[in-house]
């Protein structure tokens, strides 16, 4: 399985890092940092990393055949390209490609309250198939530290992408 982790703003870019970290080792991880994360990072040998402003990347090929890509953060910038067919960097390219190839994308909208604009984006492209997941938490799994919270999201983002993990407590009505 191949999977992009987008990072997209600044806001809640360590989301996106620690998703990338996450990630079970027999997938194949490509990363693509915007301009504005502006986060300084250490790369570990299975990651290739490609630059936002290389729109000739292989992820702006949908023959390259990733299967999944994921953007946390997901600015309100971003989204609104991505609603309106805007590919004018290697983040909104990739992602125009996960749809025009019926690919699983993921967006973790970062911003709140939403505007009615920002809903709008939200709902075209959720009629389109694409999964909009912000950074919530739900109570019945017990977090009690940041990591734990952390874990969730990041474990419920990967459960809606059909990928094995065990990052949280899932519900047990036994319990």
């Amino acid at each position: 399985m191949k999977i992009v982790v987008a990072i997209s703003g600044a806001s809640g870019a360590n989301l996106g890092l620690k998703a990338l970290e996450l990630l079970p080792d027999n997938i194949q991880k490509h990363l693509v940092i915007s301009k504005n994360a502006k986060v300084v990072l250490k790369y570990e040998n299975h990651i290739t990393l490609h630059y936002d402003k290389d729109i000739a990347s292989s992820l702006a090929s949908g023959s390259f055949g990733v299967d999944a890509m994921m953007i946390i953060p997901c600015s309100m910038n971003t989204l609104a390209k991505i609603s309106c067919g805007i590919a004018d960097n290697l983040t909104t390219r990739a992602a125009a490609v996960m749809l025009k190839e019926n690919k699983k994308l993921l967006l973790a909208p970062r911003e709140m309250p939403f505007s009615a604009i920002s809903l709008e984006n939200m709902h075209k492209l959720s009629k389109l198939g694409v999964i909009i997941a912000p950074p919530v938490l739900a109570y019945y799994s017990q977090q009690t530290t940041l990591k734990q919270m952390e874990d969730f999201m990041i474990g419920k983002w990967f459960d809606m992408l059909g990928i094995e993990n065990d990052l949280y407590k899932r519900w047990d009505e036994n319990e």
